[in-house]
């Protein structure tokens, strides 16, 4: 039995597709894989607040000096590293906005980078502190920015994720693009196409 953990970030509610794409995948592998277990979070829903001057301080003070106020501040990022660190494997619905990811799910990455949770400090360089998980994103993109086109370079949505997460020490990223969708309706369509080959193929092959 494998514990995944599936989270949504668009803002949108239906008329995502980045979330329509996930579910797609999720119901898939739920055929395959009925045994296992599936957390799922929305970021819409319940979003996540943005990190605060004394959040930091929490965070970056020893364990030892923690009074009870920034314990109750962490609180609820203890909730969400613990959440994740349970996953063998992750799914995660991001759509790009302007260029990277909506300010929702960064404040996801900032609750759950967190210096010795996973990742640490050792004789003076950074140690990714999390091991053998696997993490797919599925992304939905008005433009085309794969590699070749002439608006590559616009892409910071996929360089920041994969960095974001290699930092804490995952080594096994994948993403699912789903691009074109602002370009008229054939160019939509055949974005879309190609994302869900590819989830029907990732799903015998993840």
């Amino acid at each position: 039995m494998t514990n995944i953990l599936h989270i949504d970030s668009s803002p949108r509610g239906e008329r995502s597709k980045s979330r329509q794409l996930a579910r797609e995948f999720i119901t898939k592998w739920k055929a395959l894989h009925s045994e296992d277990t599936i957390t799922y979070r929305d970021l819409r829903e319940s979003p996540i607040p943005h990190v605060t001057e004394e959040w930091i301080a929490a965070d970056y003070s020893p364990l030892e000096a923690k009074t009870p106020e920034m314990i109750d501040v962490l609180r609820f990022s203890d909730e969400l590293v613990d959440e994740f660190l349970a996953a063998e494997r992750c799914i995660f619905s991001v759509p790009m906005y302007n260029f990277s990811i909506p300010s929702g799910f960064k404040a996801y990455i900032d609750y759950i980078v967190r210096v010795g949770r996973t990742f640490a400090v050792m004789d003076g360089e950074f140690k990714g502190l999390v091991k053998g998980k696997k993490i797919l994103f599925i992304t939905a993109r008005g433009g085309e920015y794969g590699a070749g086109s002439i608006y590559e370079e616009w892409d910071v949505q996929e360089p920041a994720l994969r960095f974001a997460f290699q930092f804490i020490g995952v080594t096994d990223i994948q993403f699912i693009h789903a691009n074109g969708l602002d370009l008229g309706d054939e160019i939509r369509q055949r974005g879309l196409n190609e994302a869900r080959m590819k989830v029907q193929d990732l799903v015998v092959n993840w």
